[in-house]
């Protein structure tokens, strides 16, 4: 339980974000499995949505967030919008980079989200380049950037780590230990247990959370936040949480003992965040199907807008692949 919980607009919020980042991706899914108009490796974050949102929304806007190849939750979020989201994952042209990154490698730089990617432990080390940004501009924002444990075992994340520790960046670190890297459990690549224990080697906090109940990682996030805006240094934060589908939908888990899956379904965080917010009374159950019915709609309206969106001329291909000059044709 969080020593001190958000405000109640906040907490309907998340839960809203929450609801829609599953509808989303419950969709995709379906998208998939229907083999309609969604081609290459689609990676979901079901069962992680509390890890995600929460994290996004105790940051400011002007904040920059970095993430990786489970990216919907961080984007939806940050208000990315829907429609685009979902018409880049269809490689469409009016997708948010024109269709030419499908889903592992989404950019949104109208909500501050430099970089999403699919290759493992790519992120840290991009984030610290954007978080010395903001250091040498003498900016309030920071940089919070997203992997997983599987990912924290790369050696890009420990340099990152290293050079933040040293130049104590305003970059936070937001490891979403899924208990899963690609089909290796967290047990036969993770030496100590839990990675929130590393932080003390780069000089930095470091705090374990319950990445399945929002609150508290909307706590901890707004903490942490705080120490790398007050020009402390990095800090690291473990939600420890679960993947509830496969490494990718071509995944069926066959690796994953069932009454695992049964423990952690258990445990789903919309469900209990649900039935919390209920309870306290911040919400009513119409409420909540308000929320659902909301969320299914703008689903179906993104997924309408992708289906009829064009897809990129061929010779798009070549175009914005390098940044233009300011110098050009001086």
């Amino acid at each position: 339980m969080p020593t001190s919980r958000p405000g109640g607009e906040i907490r309907r919020q998340m839960l809203a974000s929450m609801i829609l980042v599953r509808a989303f991706e419950n969709r995709l899914s379906k998208l998939v499995a229907d083999k309609e108009d969604v081609l290459g490796m689609q990676i979901l974050a079901t069962g992680q949505e509390a890890a995600s949102v929460a994290s996004v929304q105790a940051l400011t806007p002007e904040d920059v967030i970095v993430s990786n190849h489970r990216s919907h939750g961080h984007l939806l979020a940050r208000n990315a919008d829907i429609k685009t989201i979902m018409a880049e994952i269809m490689g469409k042209a009016t997708g948010v980079n024109k269709g030419k990154s499908g889903t592992l490698h989404l950019i949104v730089p109208e909500v501050n989200a430099l970089m999403t990617s699919t290759v493992v432990g790519a992120g840290p080390s991009m984030a610290a380049g954007a978080a010395f940004a903001q250091q040498y501009r003498d900016e309030r924002a920071i940089t919070a950037v997203f992997f997983g444990d599987g990912a924290a075992a790369e050696g890009n994340v420990h340099e990152a780590m290293n050079l933040a520790g040293v130049w104590k960046l305003p970059l936070l670190f937001i490891c979403e230990n899924n208990c899963w890297a690609g089909a290796q459990a967290l047990k036969e690549h993770c030496a100590v247990g839990n990675i929130a224990v590393r932080a003390s080697s780069y000089g930095m906090p470091g705090k374990l959370v319950d990445g399945n109940d929002a609150d508290e990682v909307h706590s901890a996030v707004s903490e942490l936040a705080e120490h790398c805006r007050s020009g402390k240094g990095p800090a690291l934060l473990e939600a420890y949480t679960y993947r509830m589908r496969g490494h990718g939908e071509h995944d069926h888990q066959h690796y994953v003992d069932k009454e695992e899956l049964e423990l952690w379904a258990a445990k789903d965080p919309i469900r209990i965040y649900r039935a919390r917010l209920v309870q306290e009374g911040l919400l009513t159950e119409e409420d909540v199907r308000g929320m659902e019915r909301d969320a299914s709609a703008r689903v179906e309206e993104a997924v309408r807008f992708a289906a009829e969106s064009p897809f990129p001329a061929p010779e798009a291909a070549v175009e914005d692949v390098w940044v233009q000059s300011p110098w050009a044709g001086r």
